[in-house]
């Protein structure tokens, strides 16, 4: 009688055992400039902006991260490894974001490739960015909890805003600088039914301005870990 009882007092505690928090990490891999929109300087300045955005069970915006990358020159033909350690006069390494998965929510990564006019004045802006680099912020709950389809810009400049930068990408970009865009979402129930633990996203972005076309390829990558959480001690 006491085995029984004592069977059924582990199966109870095994089966109530409460999973461990999911936290997803975006980092940006590879770059390659298949064609350039600039033709006449065989160069382009390029800078990136990307975020993740956490939804709660309720389908509201509870927290959003920031990171950016450039601005950095590449010319035709060139693949740039994202997270190779620069030697001198070699492009920056491009810092991983992470935010925590929501129970029965979903985070939605997205990220903008944008070609630069103003170089100093695109400098001023990443500084920006990368001062905020990571850090947790409430988002702009009117445009994160529309129920239109928002797309990877709105994403990232809402992000931004939400973080204090007070940057409106979509007020100082032409059609003509945003070269591509990039949105991925994933759902804890989904991630945790398939022991889902990386997602490997590649992306084209191609398009043309007047005579000039560009193409370029990205690779970036969300890896979702376990996070314990330890209990306060009194």
């Amino acid at each position: 009688m006491r085995i029984i009882l004592i069977s059924s007092i582990l199966v109870l505690t095994t089966g109530c055992a409460r999973q461990p928090v999911l936290r997803a990490e975006l980092t940006p891999r590879t770059l390659k400039a298949v064609n350039l929109e600039e033709t006449v300087s065989r160069r382009d300045e390029l800078m990136m902006a990307y975020s993740l955005t956490s939804y709660d069970a309720n389908n509201k915006a509870v927290a959003v991260v920031n990171g950016g990358w450039g601005v950095e020159r590449v010319q035709k033909d060139q693949q740039l490894d994202l997270q190779a350690t620069p030697q001198s006069g070699e492009p920056s390494k491009a810092k991983s974001i992470n935010l925590e998965l929501p129970r029965n929510g979903r985070i939605v990564a997205s990220l903008v490739l944008i070609e630069v006019d103003n170089y100093d004045q695109a400098r001023q802006t990443m500084a920006k960015i990368q001062k905020i680099h990571n850090l947790i912020a409430l988002p702009a709950g009117l445009l994160l909890t529309a129920t239109e389809v928002l797309t990877p810009l709105k994403y990232v400049s809402a992000g931004l805003v939400a973080s204090g930068v007070g940057l409106q990408l979509l007020d100082k970009l032409d059609d003509d600088d945003l070269l591509g865009q990039s949105s991925v979402e994933l759902r804890e129930a989904d991630v945790r039914k398939k022991k889902q633990r990386f997602v490997r996203v590649p992306a084209t972005f191609t398009g043309q301005n007047l005579k000039d076309s560009f193409d370029y390829r990205l690779e970036y990558d969300i890896t979702l870990k376990s996070v314990k959480i330890r209990p306060v001690r009194q």
